[in-house]
């Protein structure tokens, strides 16, 4: 499966396997297994989406908002649980306002689910985290 790398961007074809012990990227070496959510903007924003086998769940959040950052430990144990699952990431509508109108963000904080680059489903509202694991357990 293609998965994309949080630190240089590269693809990378990986096996898909339900644990990972060990996972490089080919190009500079950093681990697939990262535990934090890669920083969205409008420059990468499409090659994330495009490049990834994997469902990608996206939090639109801004740093003034008290739930979101309440909620953004509970959305940062999910992305250390689901390693090369899910690609978690995370998009200040602040600094991307573009990215907050073109997804017609609304309220925050609000999760997007893409697969295959296309939007699936999205929830506003900060989740405790055992809602988010459900949430995130309907899309592996």
């Amino acid at each position: 499966m293609k998965v994309i790398c949080p630190n240089c961007l590269a693809t990378n074809n990986v096996p898909k396997l339900e644990v990972y012990k060990k996972a490089n990227c080919g190009k500079c070496q950093t681990s697939l297994l990262d535990p934090h959510p890669i920083a969205l903007t409008s420059d990468i924003l499409e090659a994330v989406l495009g490049n990834t086998d994997v469902p990608v769940i996206v939090d639109f959040w801004a740093p003034w908002c008290a739930p979101c950052k309440a909620f953004a430990p509970t959305f940062q144990q999910a992305a250390r649980a689901y390693p090369l699952r899910v690609l978690f990431a995370k998009v200040d509508t602040e600094a991307e306002q573009f990215l907050a109108s073109r997804f017609k963000i609304r309220s925050i904080p609000t999760l997007i689910v893409f697969k295959d680059g296309v939007e699936v489903e999205r929830v506003s509202g900060a989740m405790s985290d055992e809602d988010l694991d459900r949430f995130v357990e309907r899309f592996l």
